[in-house]
């Protein structure tokens, strides 16, 4: 009985998790292979039995059907050319695309030689690339020639990238990918991939410095199976559609949706909308007959407000990044027809936490319980277990397949982040007498908006960055749609302008990405500092709060 492995079907496993409703067992029969890969097993596993099966409903620009043997054939041809360029193993591939089907095909092709696919965000502005493309060393890039005018600013400062190709055409300094992959030579024999082998880094903001390049093993994949199995209820079953409106380039997109889809054999829709309405998402999930969908809060919240069509094909919905409420959970399934599942994870360790509705492992106002595999405790500050009830730390045990390999190259920062053997993962929790966790806030400076996860530090050296900025600080603002927004304080050499706080906000948009961007931008006469001269943004956030609470009346 293999746990990771096809010799147990995904009901099976089921059933073996749930041998009694409302509880999920501590352990799970856990058997990492020696050797795995993520590409052998959501694509050519898949292309070999089952090579005219769905794979991709591809909806992002000219609607095209791919199936595995299509995609794999791609992929292969792709690789190929990689390895023609000079890619060994364990080089970064940076993918620059918006969902379609060659940002899977990159990811699978970079896999299956042992290189590490590294998804960026379309939003990205220049700034915001060269620093995750000249950090990772990338050494190629694929992307569109929507994005590649961002690429051209910054191409002299990336020493390391050699390559750029283009999926929609040639440009100059750039490759047209299609031809190629049409002119590729067959792929020579590979060596197989270790599940220790690096596969996916994603950059993660922090609270100060750059941001993180977080390393994940091909074993990851692994890791969130209990979580897909138990959150959708039934799931795989020959029906099953899957789609999300979170881009690809973040975690929830890639592995809580889209990469799951391929391995589990469920036909996938590519399409994020440049600006999500509830409308659109209804049409597309009627069309193309969505059944599971990982919606954000925010999304999700956009679509209680808007009027439900007649007949959705819904079944179950996950979602995470912000606490769901009973009342959106209960719309999910009166309005929709769809359980509605809340999910805890980061970047770092992700889908370690959450609910299964239709096995009873639900409770109003909680996340829900560490899925099969996951060791979850809530530590105080020396490392020890708080009693139930009580807030501390939400720490997850490192022996556990989702866990990653390292910040690249921040071992020390690496090291900082486990007490003993368990990942600080910043938020701080209470965790009931039955395993409930229940998330309180998080423990450092990072902003949750709209399900991205937002370190200040970019943020904030772009707005100092502005010739009468002296200091700047962001904060998180508690919104009633995003859970939260970014609220920036300034001190000013000299006197403003009346265009200060909109040529501020701009130049985030432009430089970072429009999510990252302020809603606005006080001015301070004095920062609260810390005696070394660090920013308190916590003083600041304490500030806001004072400053916009109701007033009591008199009497």
């Amino acid at each position: 009985m293999v746990f990771w492995g096809k010799q147990m079907s995904a009901q099976d496993r089921r059933h073996f998790f749930l041998k009694k409703k409302g509880d999920f067992p501590k352990k799970s029969p856990v058997s990492i292979p020696k050797h795995f890969n993520i590409a052998q097993a959501c694509l050519f596993s898949h292309a070999h039995a089952f090579p005219e099966a769905i794979a991709l409903m591809d909806l992002s620009n000219r609607a095209r059907i791919w199936t595995y043997s299509d995609i794999a054939a791609a992929t292969e041809k792709l690789a190929a050319v990689m390895l023609q360029k000079g890619v060994v193993k364990g080089d970064r591939i940076g993918i620059l695309l918006p969902q379609c089907a060659e940002t899977m095909i990159a990811h699978f092709a970079a896999h299956l030689i042992g290189a590490v696919s590294l998804p960026l965000f379309v939003l990205f502005g220049a700034d915001a690339l060269k620093f995750r493309l000249a950090d990772s060393g990338a050494k190629i890039l694929i992307t569109d020639c929507e994005q590649y005018s961002k690429i051209c600013e910054i191409r002299d400062d990336l020493i390391d990238l050699q390559q750029v190709f283009l999926r929609d055409g040639r440009a100059e300094g750039g490759v047209d990918l299609w031809r190629s992959i049409n002119l590729a030579y067959v792929l020579p024999e590979i060596e197989p991939t270790l599940a220790e082998d690096p596969a996916i880094m994603i950059y993660t903001s922090g609270t100060t410095g750059n941001p993180k390049g977080v390393l994940h093993a091909h074993r990851f994949l692994l890791g969130h199976l209990p979580c897909i199995e138990l959150s959708f209820s039934n799931f795989p079953n020959a029906q099953d559609i899957g789609w999300t409106p979170a881009d690809w380039a973040w975690i929830g997109g890639l592995m809580d949706m889209a990469i799951p889809c391929f391995y589990y054999r469920v036909p996938l829709v590519a399409k994020r909308f440049k600006r999500f309405t509830a409308e659109a998402a209804f049409e597309l999930i009627q069309n193309a007959q969505v059944t599971r969908a990982f919606i954000p809060p925010t999304a999700l919240k956009k679509m209680q407000q808007a009027i439900v069509p007649n007949n959705m094909p819904l079944v179950s919905i996950s979602s995470g990044g912000e606490p769901l409420s009973p009342d959106l959970i209960r719309w999910g399934k009166t309005a929709l027809g769809a359980e509605v599942n809340e999910l805890y994870g980061q970047t770092e360790c992700n889908l370690s936490v959450g609910s299964a509705r239709s096995w009873s492992v639900a409770l109003n106002g909680w996340i829900g319980k560490p899925f099969p595999g996951f060791d979850v405790k809530i530590l105080d500050i020396n490392g020890v277990a708080v009693l139930s009830g009580q807030v501390g730390q939400i720490c997850v045990h490192r022996d556990t397949p989702s866990m990653f390999l390292k910040y690249w190259n921040k071992e020390k920062k690496t090291t900082e982040g486990f007490m003993g053997d368990y990942w600080l993962t910043g938020d701080l929790g209470v965790m009931d007498t039955q395993g409930y966790l229940r998330f309180v806030a998080r423990d450092d400076d990072i902003i949750t908006s709209s399900g991205y996860r937002i370190g200040p530090t970019e943020i904030e050296a772009v707005l100092a960055n502005d010739t009468q900025v002296a200091l700047a600080a962001v904060v998180a603002v508690p919104d009633k749609v995003r859970g939260h927004i970014i609220g920036a304080y300034v001190t000013l050499i000299g006197a403003t302008d009346d265009k200060l706080e909109d040529r501020l906000i701009s130049a985030v948009a432009s430089k970072l990405s429009p999510h990252m961007a302020p809603k606005w931008v006080n001015i301070l006469d004095e920062m609260p500092l810390t005696a070394t001269g660090k920013i308190r943004r916590a003083a600041l956030r304490e500030k806001h709060v004072q400053e916009n609470e109701p007033k009591q009346k008199d009497g």
